[in-house]
């Protein structure tokens, strides 16, 4: 049976007033935040309403509870960047202008949607397990996106653009690890060098290794 205030907060969601959705974005990012320096599991929802200068009641007119803050912002912005990989590899362009677009959009995705990904990245999915259903959702998403970056680079092997240096599979997981791995140290609020540019020197960096020599 659905709380009064759960009622209250789906029906402010479905009207989607301004003031509402900003504010619940307000208390996503300060969430973030907090899972950044506490971690999902030694996050109460206390700690979110001290960041966010809320009384924990009021904090549950925008969110049930943690978990859905920090679904909420990782499912979209995994599912943002699977569908976004998938256009890429279905529109126009060579397999190298592809990947370069590929690598930098997703560097740049960490920086949108920071930190939730990185979270995403360190947390152990066996702490969502109570909603499997969220947690195979991102799963099937994980697996689109790799499937595109092993589409990409098994076309560049095909029509000759690319060096075969190994199985697809294990390049497409080098590339996405190597951004992945930005989680160590980039902070987009401290970093000299913009998410974009980082992107582009990965991203030239990988289509140079692969790009096979002509003649």
């Amino acid at each position: 049976m659905t709380s009064g205030i759960g009622r209250r907060r789906s029906a402010a969601r479905d009207e989607g007033g301004a003031a509402y959705l900003a504010r619940r974005e307000e208390i996503i990012r300060a969430a973030g935040t907090v899972f950044r320096e506490r971690g999902f599991r030694g996050t109460r929802i206390t700690d979110i309403a001290e960041a966010v200068g809320m009384d924990r009641a009021s904090i549950y007119y925008y969110a049930g509870n943690k978990d859905e803050l920090f679904q909420t912002a990782v499912g979209d912005a995994v599912e943002r960047n699977c569908l976004r990989a998938e256009e890429i590899l279905a529109g126009p362009g060579t397999p190298a202008e592809k990947l370069r677009t590929l690598v930098t959009e997703l560097m740049v995705s960490y920086a949108e949607y920071y930190p939730y990904l990185y979270l995403y990245i360190q947390e152990d999915l066996a702490a969502f397990a109570e909603r499997s259903q969220w947690t195979r959702t991102m799963a099937r998403y994980n697996k689109r996106y790799e499937n595109v970056v092993v589409a990409i680079v098994e076309d560049g092997m095909a029509d000759g653009s690319f060096r075969r240096t190994g199985e697809p599979w294990v390049i497409a997981y080098g590339v996405i690890g190597m951004v992945a791995w930005s989680n160590r140290w980039f902070d987009p609020s401290t970093s000299p060098v913009a998410a974009e540019e980082i992107g582009r020197a990965y991203a030239d960096t990988v289509v140079a290794g692969l790009v096979a020599p002509r003649g």
